[in-house]
């Protein structure tokens, strides 16, 4: 059993299919490659755009003041790190299923299931809150019309207030309260998806031209509003101030991963993956560095704390006009980030069923549209359903931790492939820079100026209420330790080293009851695992 549990798929048997058009050696591919880099890079930019440039910036701003900028960067670094990561495999795996399939390559099959089981998770609750989230612009955007539906058909049923509840129209009862436009969105934004890469590629295309056009306008008109005293002090709450945003700040960067899910529709996969998840990222941070100076600029970071931060800012300079062309470019940005995941989700499950872990029926290549007609079918249903009725904008960070570990697994999976061989095809390497001369300067820099606060975290104050929050934090100690000694004495590549790291570390900044959930989740996932995957997995019966 243990030999089928961790037995790896074959990377030359995978370059072999995909050079031969076979998509990963199964006869159910087919898919159309009309994918290039300007395409990858904008769904790239349509997946991190979102909700973040839009709410949750301001959030941040509030805790962090000016300083924000930072935070962003910090974030930026780190998944930089994941970003050169993905771009390693992505150059050497050209397949679908993202991490799933880079897990499968490196650590074997049950870790690849693992690790599929939790990217459904993030897939699912963050296209959910992006359902929900887009919802509330677009009645914003009816309102400010004079129009829109009764509050009973814009609301979820677990939130509505009990006025609501009462007024509503009532079948057998119960009240009628239904989030009627996230519901409608997920199912155009699902048929979408399932006509065609091409149609979504041109959709997503239009959308990040018009939502960067916007943005570049704000950042423009706001920089006359800008009063540099409110950028002092920079950081008036300190570091700590600075990332108590960091939950929020990365929940606007997950995205750039459902990009390497695409990669069987590229015209060339290895070549323009990698440069398609670098290049967006580096736009995507610019434009989060530029807005968040324009926003620390034009109010006091005092005022941010708001919904509606980019809206609100222009309102306060008398400038109405330009909040309601923001409120328009909002759900433009969040139906681009709601495609891309919908897009992402299906392609997943369909390489998860051509290896025998899922059901046959979920790698259905459509015969005239050639995408994964029942996987986006189900994906839509998964989504859209509680979309309709439930409020679950509160559990992202769930999305987050669930991304953050799919990024540990692949910053940790490269570190176990084999050196590249020289080709005269050019594709992306990672830069190797000796861990030895990296790693130590940083753990000693980061232990000179946080070493107090890294201790109280370690002791046992405060009783078990306090301390049990620290347990997250307690096994990234361990696990760092041990990354970082096997870093120093076998010469590891730095990037993904720093990567697993730091990855990690801000898994430690969500809190323990999404650890606890998560952990649910994955055990949830094993069990069907024993139950169903292992005993129809492919590799087992080989």
């Amino acid at each position: 059993m243990s030999n089928s549990l961790f037995r790896k798929k074959s990377l030359a048997t995978i370059l072999k299919d995909a050079n031969a058009g076979l998509s990963d050696g199964h006869e159910a591919g087919g898919m159309h490659k009309v994918l290039k880099v300007k395409d990858l890079t904008a769904m790239g930019i349509a997946a991190v755009i979102g909700a973040g440039i839009f709410s949750t910036i301001g959030e941040a701003a509030f805790h962090g003041g000016p300083a924000v900028s930072i935070l962003f960067i910090i974030t930026a670094v780190t998944c930089g790190f994941s970003a050169l990561c993905y771009a390693e495999f992505a150059s050497r795996v050209p397949v679908s299923g993202s991490a799933y399939t880079y897990s499968y390559v490196t650590f074997g099959e049950l870790a690849a299931w693992v690790i599929g089981w939790s990217l459904i998770l993030e897939y699912a609750i963050g296209n959910i809150a992006v359902a929900i989230s887009w919802g509330g612009y677009f009645n914003n955007l009816l309102n400010g019309l004079g129009i829109g539906f009764p509050d009973w058909l814009t609301n979820n049923y677990d939130s509505a207030p009990p006025e609501l509840m009462a007024a509503a129209p009532h079948i057998f009862g119960l009240p009628i309260i239904l989030n009627l436009p996230a519901f409608i969105i997920v199912i155009l934004v699902t048929y979408l998806a399932y006509v065609g890469i091409q149609e979504s590629k041109r959709t997503a295309n239009l959308m990040v031209g018009l939502k960067i056009a916007v943005i570049l306008f704000v950042i423009a008109v706001g920089a006359f509003f800008v009063k540099e005293e409110n950028w002092h002090p920079f950081m008036p709450n300190g570091f700590s101030g600075v990332l108590q945003g960091v939950s929020a700040v990365f929940f606007a960067y997950i995205g750039f991963d459902a990009v390497s899910t695409t990669a069987e529709e590229c015209a060339n996969p290895q070549r323009d993956l990698p440069k398609g998840m670098i290049y967006s990222l580096i736009i995507c941070t610019v434009l989060y560095i530029l807005i968040s100076f324009i926003l620390t600029g034009m109010v006091p970071f005092t005022e941010l704390k708001v919904a509606d931060p980019l809206a609100f800012v222009f309102d306060k300079v008398n400038m109405p006009w330009i909040s309601y062309l923001i409120s328009v470019s909002a759900v433009v940005a969040t139906t681009s980030v709601l495609l891309v995941f919908q897009i992402g989700q299906p392609r997943i499950w369909m390489s998860m069923s051509r290896d025998g872990l899922l059901p046959k029926k979920f790698s259905t290549i459509h015969k005239r549209f050639k995408t994964p007609s029942f996987a986006t079918i189900i994906t839509g249903i998964i989504v859209g359903v509680p979309a309709l009725f439930l409020n679950l904008t509160i559990v992202t960070d769930l999305t987050s931790i669930g991304t953050l570990f799919a990024f540990i697994l692949v910053c940790g999976g490269v570190l176990m492939l084999p050196p590249q061989e020289k080709t005269a095809e050019k594709r992306f390497r990672l830069p190797y820079i000796n861990s030895r001369i990296i790693v130590p300067p940083v753990v000693i820099v980061l232990l000179y100026f946080f070493g107090g606060d890294i201790l109280d975290r370690l002791t046992f104050n405060g009783g078990w209420e306090v301390w049990k929050h620290n347990i997250p934090f307690m096994l990234f100690a361990v696990v760092a330790i041990v990354t970082i000694l096997l870093a120093c004495v076998r010469r590891f590549s730095a990037i993904p080293v720093l990567g697993l790291l730091s990855c990690f570390y801000l898994m430690t900044e969500i809190g323990l009851k999404n650890w606890i959930v998560f952990s649910i989740w994955l055990l949830a996932g094993l069990a069907i695992y024993f139950m169903y995957s292992y005993h129809h997995s492919k590799l087992k019966k080989q």
